[in-house]
């Protein structure tokens, strides 16, 4: 795991990949769990019967579980030290270009793409490129937009 530390440290690691994450599995109950969650039961998600039935062979996990997994797996990438705080402060970007099948492994690499000054801190953007196992194309791209404070 890459340990940042503090501003300056973030700042020059600008246009770098930070690493990459370890494989998650994802798995029915998991997806199950994310439905439950949202309220969001689309059957392509949680009805393996009647999903066996399209293109994709069965259930497939929510873009929004792919994406929500970002915190997770960029936990396993790098951490920032010599810092107050920092927070989620939103999304560019962020496209789902393939399914992520139920069964399969998901990883995200990040790469740091600007560091903007703000009031009181700076503004960071790290693009979170999750990929499956044997996949041919990621499965969500996107631009993760944080806020950190000295201190």
């Amino acid at each position: 795991m890459l340990t940042i530390d503090g501003i300056d440290d973030l700042k020059a690691k600008v246009g770098e990949e930070l690493g990459v994450s370890d494989w998650y599995e994802v798995t029915q109950e998991r997806i199950d769990a994310f439905a439950d969650a949202t309220g969001d039961h689309q059957w392509i998600h949680v009805d393996p019967d009647k999903a066996k039935d399209t293109p994709f062979g069965g259930t497939i996990a929510h873009g929004l579980f792919t994406l929500a997994l970002g915190p997770k797996l960029g936990g396993e990438v790098f951490t920032m030290t010599g810092i107050a705080f920092a927070l989620n402060y939103g999304f560019g970007k962020v496209r789902f270009p393939a399914p992520v099948p139920v069964g399969s492994k998901l990883r995200m690499r990040a790469t740091l793409s600007a560091v903007d000054d703000v009031a009181g801190g700076v503004q960071f953007t790290v693009i979170q490129t999750f990929e499956v196992e044997g996949g041919e194309k990621p499965v969500c791209v996107a631009e993760a937009l944080a806020r950190a404070y000295p201190g």
